[in-house]
């Protein structure tokens, strides 16, 4: 098949809905929509969209203790979690098949195979034809993130093929780790995704940096999440009370393989980027540089990905 010149693509950074799947589900469906309408083949998510990212939440803990009000808050969390594959992301999957697009959505995940009651932060992949054609499951939650999610594995890092470039990505803070974003280059990714809630303006040098050193296309998305998405009858609605009223102010951009900005960074409301993006921008940008070609040194750094499923017994499960 001849190499695509050029691709549209959508970071859809929308305002919060925690605690409210249904409602994160539904915007899904229709900004895919609109957003192929305008052209876009690929369409990005920001991290734990579907299913929440709790800004702001400790869940009634502290060091040595939880509190029953915090154990029923994680409950409604859990619950509002989705299975992969399972009725929100069918429903997804149809919006993506209707739309013709290639879908990456941040969700919270429950039912893995090898975990079915541990929840994990997860990029899924929708391909054109409705079905699930990957995930990744974070590999380091950050901080009090480890209180209500489990840890990935290597199993879970897929860079996929599609009609116009390899695309692939990891999430938040895993993008300051070098040796996953290594395992990413050496996949050959050239358009990765970096979902995440980190909307302070440091971010942007992070995105900057990844499409330099990896020479390739950069989509950052986020949300625009203030407390008043957050419902009224929640428990422990309280511990919000410190933060201000907006928690994450957005920030979504798209940069080039020369770090050069192509959209946004959209900052302090809802609403959608989008940008052509010139293919052969890649092999034009590794001229000079080509962090797993020329310019590397195999003869001096020996590094491998562990790709098999882990679990806690021992026992290898195949992820669905």
């Amino acid at each position: 098949m001849p190499r695509r010149d050029r691709v549209r693509v959508a970071a859809v950074q929308p305002r919060g809905y925690p605690f409210d799947t249904a409602a994160a589900v539904e915007d899904v469906c229709a900004a895919t929509a609109a957003a192929a309408a305008r052209g876009a083949e690929l369409v990005l998510f920001p991290e734990a969209f579907v299913g929440g990212y709790p800004w702001g939440l400790a869940f009634g803990t502290s060091v040595g203790g939880r509190k029953p009000a915090g154990r029923r808050t994680f409950a409604r969390y859990h619950d509002g979690a989705v299975a992969i594959p399972g009725p929100e992301t069918e429903k997804m999957g149809r919006a993506a098949k209707e739309a013709g697009v290639h879908l990456a959505v941040g969700v919270i995940e429950k039912g893995a195979v090898h975990s079915p009651d541990t929840l994990f932060c997860t990029l899924l992949y929708v391909a054109p034809d409705g079905t699930v054609a990957g995930l990744h499951r974070k590999l380091k939650p950050t901080a009090a993130e480890r209180l209500i999610w489990g840890e990935g594995d290597g199993s879970t890092l897929p860079v996929l093929d599609t009609p116009f470039a390899r695309v692939g990505g990891l999430i938040c803070w895993e993008n300051y780790m070098p040796l996953a974003r290594m395992a990413m280059y050496g996949k050959g990714v050239e358009v990765y995704l970096a979902p995440t809630a980190d909307s302070r303006d440091r971010w942007q040098a992070t995105l900057r940096h990844i499409a330099l050193e990896g020479r390739c296309f950069v989509i950052g998305c986020n949300q625009f999440v203030t407390r008043d998405h957050y419902p009224p009858d929640l428990e422990i609605l309280a511990e919000l009370e410190d933060w201000p009223h907006t928690l994450s102010r957005g920030g979504s951009a798209i940069y080039s393989p020369l770090g050069e900005l192509l959209a946004g960074p959209l900052v302090g409301e809802a609403g959608v980027l989008h940008a052509d993006l010139d293919l052969d921008d890649i092999p034009r940008s590794k001229f000079d540089f080509d962090v797993v070609g020329h310019y590397a040194r195999p003869d001096v750094f020996d590094f491998r990905v562990r790709e098999e499923p882990l679990t806690a017994v021992g026992i290898s499960h195949r992820n669905r």
